[in-house]
């Protein structure tokens, strides 16, 4: 089932980062779209990584930011995998414009896209599909779709790929394989192309305070997704609580200046602190004060007992 659309042709369907171009020799970049996923997907990293939830081993679809060319590789590598489910990736392309498609998509590509028109699609074979496997996938001049798996020989999926129309590359994160990175992609000829790596916003600056809370992290075995990432982007990996979190912040914060302590929330880096706790410390904003309150009930910083009745909530101008 699709949108209506005032655009024409392909070109009103790209979103305004795949206009950039950084050279003659530069495909443009090459994301998931944003909005066009599944339900039980969500991307990180500029668009680049899909991750399906482990509960399911469908509601997994994904497609190119843009348009592909005949001969473009698309590569993926799979980065995480589990042996719950049968079956794996399913990868094509389709003349189905993303931005024209209406949520919730479909929810699988086989065979929910591929029984309607403007849709082709191949199941892979679970060992092309391990963690770390790197596919590149294809459509050639004649309209046929081939595989490559980690740099081996190219196999042919199917034919029949209307050429006519702008393709873009479809991707169903299906069964054992969860999570995928989006590598970019290549057009083979006498002079190589590729894509470039999409323009993303600047990141905040991380203060110097906070850097030891990412060191800390990583002790803790919290899970960060790079090396240089900003402090905002910090988060609790599956499976772990806000405690470990805190502890990090126990450690941090000891490198902060008081000026920080006293104006910033040392929970999400983020709002006003504006929760004064009995022990006299104010580094909570409102909603984090509710969280901590609720599941530990000890203050942050020194944990002294910061029951609700104790408290109170002063201005971030008070004075003391």
């Amino acid at each position: 089932m699709m949108e209506n659309s005032s655009g024409s042709n392909g070109s009103s369907d790209v979103t305004p980062q795949v206009r950039h171009r950084c050279g003659s020799l530069c495909l443009g970049p090459l994301t998931f779209h944003p909005h066009a996923v599944g339900d039980m997907v969500t991307l990180s990293h500029t668009h680049r990584v899909a991750k399906r939830s482990k509960g399911t081993f469908r509601n997994g679809l994904v497609f190119s930011s843009r348009p592909v060319q005949p001969q473009e590789r698309v590569r993926v590598r799979v980065e995480k995998d589990l042996f719950n489910w049968h079956g794996s990736l399913r990868v094509g392309f389709t003349n189905v414009s993303p931005s024209r498609r209406a949520l919730p998509l479909p929810s699988m590509a086989i065979p929910n896209l591929t029984d309607t028109p403007g849709h082709w699609a191949a199941a892979l074979p679970e060992s092309y599909c391990r963690v770390g496997s790197q596919l590149d996938f294809w459509v050639s001049h004649d309209g046929s779709i081939y595989i490559m798996s980690n740099g081996g020989d190219k196999e042919k999926l199917l034919n029949g790929v209307d050429l006519k129309q702008p393709l873009w590359a479809l991707i169903d994160i299906y069964g054992q394989a969860y999570c995928i990175r989006l590598l970019g992609s290549e057009k083979r000829g006498l002079v190589s192309r590729k894509s470039c790596p999409a323009p993303a916003p600047e990141p905040s600056p991380t203060p110097q305070c906070i850097k030891p809370l990412l060191l800390a992290s990583k002790d803790s075995n919290l899970e960060t997704e790079s090396e240089d990432m900003s402090y905002l982007d910090l988060h609790i990996s599956e499976g772990k609580t806000l405690c470990l979190l805190l502890r990090c912040v126990v450690r941090a914060v000891t490198e902060c200046s008081p000026v920080l302590t006293d104006q910033i929330c040392v929970v999400c880096m983020v709002s006003e602190a504006r929760i004064t706790l009995p022990c006299g410390h104010r580094c909570l904003c409102t909603s984090c004060n509710n969280k901590v309150s609720q599941q530990f009930g000890t203050c942050p910083l020194c944990r002294h007992d910061i029951s609700s009745s104790s408290m109170r909530k002063r201005s971030a101008t008070s004075v003391f």
